[in-house]
């Protein structure tokens, strides 16, 4: 489990490593990630039984990540209830728009399967 956990956060760092060496506007966990991604491709796909392990304990705890966007939520509220209307909107045409182009995607990805 040790060997797990510090596999995720050596790609992390080599991915933030990587996001400020370049100057990259990707955040550097997201870099980490696809080359954890890539070193399982080319592992054969086979997960190692610790990266497995670890991987399922933080996502069993997976909740608990979303207690600091709460408590911003709640510290920002009266700033949130001036401003309601532009970031109702702005949520709404955001849901809209990535509904849309997943469809999109899907449909011109199902077209490519078909022969």
């Amino acid at each position: 489990m040790i060997a797990g956990l510090a596999t995720l956060l050596c790609c992390q760092l080599i991915g933030e490593a990587l996001a400020r060496w370049l100057s990259l506007p990707v955040p550097g966990p997201v870099i980490g990630m696809a080359l954890l991604f890539l070193a399982l491709l080319l592992r054969g796909g086979e997960t190692p039984q610790d990266l497995a392990q670890s991987a399922d304990g933080l996502l069993s705890n997976l909740g608990l990540l979303f207690v600091p966007a709460g408590v911003g939520v709640v510290l920002y509220l009266p700033l949130l209830a001036e401003d309601w209307a532009p970031l109702s909107l702005a949520i709404l045409a955001g849901t809209l728009a990535a509904i849309g182009v997943t469809g999109l995607l899907a449909q011109a990805l199902l077209r490519r399967l078909d022969p």
